[in-house]
């Protein structure tokens, strides 16, 4: 008996070896899909190694092929063998990317987490059936060349974290509300050409919201994301004013603002410059129709960027900013000498730019031929002092070449200052 036992063992080893690889083994839905989405995407040729090339290791043609341990970029659920995790793309920089489309089969992965795709040349339209994946965090599928609208369907799905479309050839409207979205943190759909206006209504928890380089219009919406820290919408084309109805004043954690080269107008708002509970990190708001004055009370924007270039802002400079590290209020219809604060920190290594040309700007105390630390940054050409210190080493190409305003523009400025143009400089 114990013989006859013995014999059956091959047989009862080789039923396990069966059972072990049927359950390692990917999903066959989920591999008929990775068979369409491959038949939908090409690597692009280039002239960089073997290894580069994404799709190497996608083999149909082995039947003991099992992608969730051979294929790159696919990983499985150790339990279901179903794909938890699509990038699509070897991320390398010698690599070109992916080219074709993105097959709607994606949807038959059901239990997909994460869709990534790095750039390329990948075309057509997002598939909508995306919608379809409940259980997706996080959509990538940057700097490639989808076109059409962004499917309303992502807009609703309920455990999405991260939405990056940006770089890409969308268009459309946003949807005036995403209450959908409860876990979503980070947006972004920068460089795009959606147009229409911003939705009146964020999720609560969004932390990054960049939509910059789009055809956006209209206000920013009178309530905004408590817990946003990132918020861009620069080069779109929104106006109106930000004091009082900006939805901004609530954003105690905002530590980067990116609002340039719009339409905005009226007062910068003092409360942009005081967050005590963080440091700012930028504010840029720079190629708009800002006016009024520069910041009175001190700023707790120490170490950062402060950007006001281009706007009409009036008055003499107050030390308000002394601490900042870059300062742009160049291209303004600033007056008045510069208080001595601001060269203190240039020759502290506090401040390391202080761009102060084509304004109308009287004294700047510092004798000519000073010398400045080598990392300093210091233009205030093109303004109504008749020998300007520094000369023109230091300035941007884009101050042009003469160190003066001409006098009859200063007495113009100084009688009349209402009736100056508004026109850039």
């Amino acid at each position: 008996m114990a013989k006859m036992s013995f014999l059956y063992l091959p047989l009862v080893f080789s039923f396990l070896s069966l059972f072990i690889i049927t359950v390692n083994s990917i999903s066959p839905i989920d591999f008929a899909a990775l068979r369409q989405i491959r038949n939908s995407l090409t690597d692009i040729p280039s002239s960089s190694s073997a290894a580069a090339r994404f799709f190497s290791s996608w083999n149909f043609s082995s039947s003991a092929a099992d992608p969730c341990s051979s294929f790159a970029g696919v990983t499985c659920s150790p339990t279901t063998s179903r794909v938890t995790i699509l990038t699509l793309g070897t991320g390398l920089s010698d690599a070109p990317g992916l080219a074709g489309t993105l097959s709607p089969a994606v949807s038959h992965l059901t239990e997909l987490t994460q869709l990534i795709l790095f750039a390329g040349i990948v075309t057509g339209p997002i598939p909508p059936q995306l919608s379809y994946l409940h259980n997706l965090r996080v959509i990538s599928l940057t700097n490639n060349r989808f076109t059409g609208d962004i499917p309303a369907g992502i807009f609703s799905l309920p455990n999405l974290h991260t939405l990056d479309l940006s770089r890409n050839h969308l268009s459309g409207e946003l949807p005036p509300a995403m209450p959908a979205l409860n876990n979503l943190k980070v947006l972004v759909l920068a460089n795009n050409k959606l147009s229409g206006e911003l939705p009146r209504l964020f999720p609560d928890h969004l932390l990054h919201l960049d939509l910059s380089r789009n055809f956006l219009s209209g206000t920013l919406p009178p309530h905004m994301p408590p817990a946003l820290r990132y918020l861009s919408v620069a080069n779109n084309r929104m106006w109106g004013g930000i004091d009082n109805n900006g939805g901004l004043e609530s954003l105690s954690e905002l530590a980067y603002l990116d609002l340039s080269a719009n339409q905005f107008s009226g007062p910068i708002p003092e409360y942009l410059f005081r967050r005590p509970s963080i440091s700012i990190t930028s504010i840029l708001l720079q190629r708009n129709n800002f006016t009024g004055g520069v910041p009175q009370s001190p700023s707790s924007a120490v170490g950062s960027t402060v950007d006001l270039s281009h706007n009409f802002l009036t008055g003499e400079l107050t030390t308000a900013l002394v601490g900042v590290e870059a300062l742009f209020l160049n291209n303004n219809h600033l007056s008045g000498g510069v208080p001595e604060e601001y060269v203190e920190s240039v020759e502290a290594g506090t401040m390391k730019t202080l761009y102060l040309q084509h304004n109308y700007i009287t004294g700047f105390p510092m004798e000519v031929g000073s010398v400045l630390p080598d990392t300093a940054a210091v233009c205030v050409s093109y303004n109504c002092m008749s020998a300007p210190p520094l000369g023109m080493a230091a300035c941007p190409a884009s101050a042009g070449v003469q160190l003066s305003r001409p006098a009859a523009q200063c007495s113009a400025f100084r009688n009349n200052s209402s009736s100056i143009s508004t026109s850039w400089d």
